[in-house]
């Protein structure tokens, strides 16, 4: 027999769905906003290219810095995620690290740089686990590449994640916006520079995940 609740809970999961296609168009436009202008960049400039308005974006996110946070743990997620892809789709342990850098790239990782200071802190249980989740995919990625001999050994991790913070984000407040059409290029030259043989021998110590902490700590 039909009762009365029963639409209503059919209709019921609708808003949710749509919510969450609000929610994920809110951090998706954060995350570009954020990589062209820095973290401080308007809410409501966020919610005009999200194609939502105000009001929505702050039943979603209270403050500015509920929605770093989300950017954060949604740039950690989808660039773990292409790590795991190209272990999983490359054979050749360096072509896998290679197709992980360029797809880091395009997941626009650069975005966390500006926001890992100040106030920011990974004391959230799932910014802890995704951010645990990347390192030790790019950890893999690098010693499978070192074991077959195809990795220079005086390089880690903080040494990769550096280069690709720097190489992936334009200067906030500069022309220099369309300069994303060179970041493949320049990528590639710097792996070029990681390949054994090395041709050079580097300055300083290896950048350790431990380094990059205490640098954002």
């Amino acid at each position: 027999m039909t009762t009365a609740a029963e639409p209503e809970a059919r209709r019921s999961p609708r808003p949710r769905a749509d919510a969450l296609r609000n929610r994920e168009r809110i951090v998706a436009a954060a995350r570009e906003i954020f990589v062209e202008e820095g973290p401080e960049a308007p809410l409501d400039e966020i919610a005009r290219r999200a194609g939502i308005g105000n009001a929505t974006l702050y039943r979603h996110f209270a403050d500015r810095n509920a929605l770093v946070l989300d950017v954060v743990l949604s740039v950690l997620s989808s660039t773990a995620d292409r790590a795991e892809a190209a272990a999983a789709q490359e054979g050749d342990p360096f072509a896998a690290l290679r197709a992980f850098v360029h797809a880091a790239a395009d997941e626009r990782i650069g975005a966390l740089c500006p926001m890992l200071s100040g106030s920011f802190s990974f004391d959230r249980a799932d910014l802890r686990a995704a951010r645990a989740r990347l390192e030790g995919d790019i950890e893999g990625l690098m010693e499978r590449a070192r074991q077959a001999g195809r990795l220079r050994t005086d390089v880690a991790v903080g040494d990769l994640m550096v280069a690709l913070s720097q190489l992936t984000r334009p200067l906030p407040g500069t022309g220099c916006l369309n300069m994303d059409q060179f970041v493949h290029r320049h990528l590639q030259l710097f792996l070029d520079g990681l390949e054994l043989p090395a041709r050079s021998v580097l300055p300083g110590s290896a950048a350790t995940l431990e380094d990059l902490r205490r640098a954002t700590s």
